[in-house]
């Protein structure tokens, strides 16, 4: 359950946390067009606050926007201005911001209208580990789900759209009720897609392994940064098409999202993956990528965007 914070931000005000309402008519209640993001703030080794990657996961919901044709009434660096300000209003020295682009009561109909009503809020947080307490360190089962990720041609796939998540929450929800943490979904070909909000990494022999962006996933920045520590650490990065096999023979195997951090995972269809716990690379990068996102890793200063939290 989330836990109630101070403010959220909408439409350019501040507004209290229970007075933040849409009408029951909101076009994307009824059809899902909308956008949003997922974004984490830490707290830094030096006592300073800062959200990780901010610029790049407001561009990306401009361009989901985009995608389906929706202009949002703010520029990037207004919608960035907007996430800090509400994590700091609520004196959160970390936490996870939802920004979303909505549609507002103007149309009922599926056509959204000449010119849509588009809205956007900013709520912020507290969330731990996504997967559970206890995911980080001993990893996660998860099941190949019966669930397909969507035909590039039927929907939008390079955009993070609200309806897009029905199909992510069908695989959750099954995965969930026949006993496992996650579930992973193939794409239209039958070739690994991603897990239901999260990109995955495969080991073997020594390389990393991931499906690059023809398999229908969501071009993840996480993984982007992922990617990048990898090869800064002298591992080399391949992306390529992956097959079930690929991931039954895996050496190891993780996910990687912001909600999701690094995740391991130790078991896939109730088949032992490696030696049945995180294995060396997953670790060294978990590590890597735990200190990163607190300013432990020199290099990356762009990656951050610091703010002051309000004295509670």
């Amino acid at each position: 359950m989330i836990e109630k914070r101070k403010w959220i931000w909408m439409d350019g005000n501040l507004v209290p946390w229970d007075q933040a309402n849409v009408h029951i008519l909101s076009h994307t209640l009824h059809y899902g067009v909308g956008a949003f993001e997922g974004i984490r703030a830490y707290h830094h080794e030096d006592g300073k606050s800062a959200v990780f990657r901010l610029p790049e996961h407001d561009q990306r919901l401009i361009d989901s926007a985009h995608l389906l044709e929706l202009k949002v009434p703010y520029t990037r660096e207004q919608i960035d201005a907007a996430c800090m300000l509400t994590l700091a209003a609520n004196g959160m020295e970390c936490g996870y911001l939802r920004p979303i682009v909505y549609l507002g009561d103007r149309e009922v109909g599926v056509y959204p209208g000449n010119e849509p009503d588009v809205r956007l809020a900013v709520i912020a947080w507290k969330w731990g580990a996504y997967l559970g307490p206890e995911a980080l360190e001993k990893g996660i089962r998860v099941k190949v789900s019966t669930w397909t990720k969507h035909h590039v041609n039927s929907l939008l796939v390079r955009g993070k759209v609200c309806g897009h998540y029905v199909n992510s929450v069908m695989a959750k929800t099954e995965a969930k009720r026949e006993g496992y943490d996650e579930g992973i979904l193939l794409d239209h070909c039958g070739y690994v897609a991603e897990g239901s909000g999260e990109n995955i990494f495969i080991v073997r022999k020594g390389e990393i392994f991931t499906p690059d962006m023809s398999a229908s996933i969501l071009g993840g920045i996480t993984r982007d940064t992922v990617i990048t520590l990898a090869r800064e650490m002298g591992i080399k990065v391949n992306e390529t098409r992956l097959t079930r096999s690929d991931l039954y023979l895996a050496d190891e195997v993780f996910f990687s999202g912001t909600a999701a951090e690094v995740t391991p995972i130790h078991e896939i269809d109730r088949r032992q993956v490696g030696a049945g716990k995180a294995g060396p690379i997953t670790r060294a990068l978990q590590a890597r990528y735990m200190k990163l996102v607190v300013g432990g890793v020199p290099g990356h200063d762009s990656w951050f965007s610091f703010y002051q939290p309000a004295e509670k």
